[in-house]
């Protein structure tokens, strides 16, 4: 019987579209083929996966996906970069700490050789440039040579977790599109996966959730590095009162990760409580993963004898015997 109905209607659908000239079958590109490949595959795993009965099976897979997804793609990247960072802070802070003063030192000779006049703030400003010029210069050097600059450590692990965010809440959101098997199951406040939260429960769950995860490094950061942040902080004050344009890279990031928190909670309300249970899921997975690092980190820091000091400033006077080849103007 169904057979037979497919078989009447399929020209008049034929006959309508050549008709009209207008009604195209949408062309399908290769995104959406994955997209389809991947939403297929989802249904097929929640239906092969043997849950009690009292576990709402695609609810269930959403998280489950959502956690073997962080541990296999995320978690490797986020420890390549955290031992990136600490050989950044073991091995190229140190050595820069130990040709900070023969950089002064040569920098004095050259000036001797160049034979550098102009008043004592002259100078010193002239020698406070040329340390900083080959300071950078000498840390870039050891970045490269031990394969740790900061840029490649901060981008690849949000770069990486990127592509996955997307497609699998595009999949997620088409699969919410109805006619769907998500219509008819519901999960805590959700009263079906195909429909946003009627309670906005899980998108104020996933602005906190956003937020404790900025502010977490706060909460558990260490007394050497409270006061490398203080002192930090102080030096580039008095950047700023010298008229130098200071930019703090980790402050912006956090600033729009505070915004984001925001962010999330007004689009949390629109999509499908399937997208939102994936958000909501991930950012759970990513706070506890923060926290770990954290703990990570202070065992390190506990283990670690003497306490790495902070990285080398320039000297607020010229060396000694530099001020003899200085002379006021008139």
């Amino acid at each position: 019987m169904l057979v037979s109905t497919c078989r009447c209607r399929t020209p008049c659908i034929l006959l309508s579209s050549s008709s009209s000239g207008r009604e195209r079958l949408p062309r399908r590109t290769l995104t959406t083929s994955a997209i389809q490949t991947f939403s297929d595959g989802f249904l097929d795993l929640a239906l092969a996966i043997p849950y009690p009965d009292s576990w709402p099976a695609y609810s269930s897979t959403i998280i489950l996906t959502t956690i073997a997804s962080r541990l296999i793609f995320t978690v490797p990247f986020s420890i390549w970069a955290k031992k990136r960072q600490w050989t950044a802070e073991e091995i190229v802070l140190p050595k820069l700490r130990e040709a900070a003063p023969g950089i002064a030192r040569d920098i004095f000779k050259e000036m001797k050789a160049l034979q550098i006049r102009g008043t004592e703030q002259e100078i010193r400003e002239h020698h406070r440039k040329r340390y900083s010029e080959l300071m950078k210069q000498r840390r870039n050097e050891l970045y490269t040579q031990y394969t740790c600059s900061p840029i490649p450590t901060m981008l690849i692990p949000p770069v990486t977790q990127l592509p996955i965010f997307v497609g699998f809440s595009m999949m997620l959101a088409q699969l919410s599109q109805p006619p769907t098997p998500f219509d008819s199951e519901s999960f805590l406040t959700l009263t079906s996966l195909a429909h946003a939260d009627p309670t906005a429960t899980l998108p104020i769950t996933l602005g906190l959730l956003t937020f404790a995860n900025v502010e977490t490094s706060r909460w558990f950061i260490s007394e050497d590095k409270r006061l490398a942040a203080i002192e930090t902080e102080k030096r580039n004050t008095e950047r700023r009162e010298k008229g130098e344009v200071v930019i703090e890279p980790s402050k912006i990031v956090q600033s729009a990760l505070r915004a984001a928190s925001v962010g999330r909670i007004l689009i949390g309300v629109m999509v499908p409580g399937s997208v939102a249970l994936y958000w909501v899921t991930s950012a759970i997975f990513g706070l506890f993963q923060t926290w770990i690092f954290d703990w990570w980190e202070a065992r390190r820091m506990r283990r670690k004898r003497p306490q790495t000091p902070a990285p080398p400033s320039p000297p607020s006077t010229p060396p000694s015997g530099l001020r003899q080849y200085t002379w006021t103007r008139t």
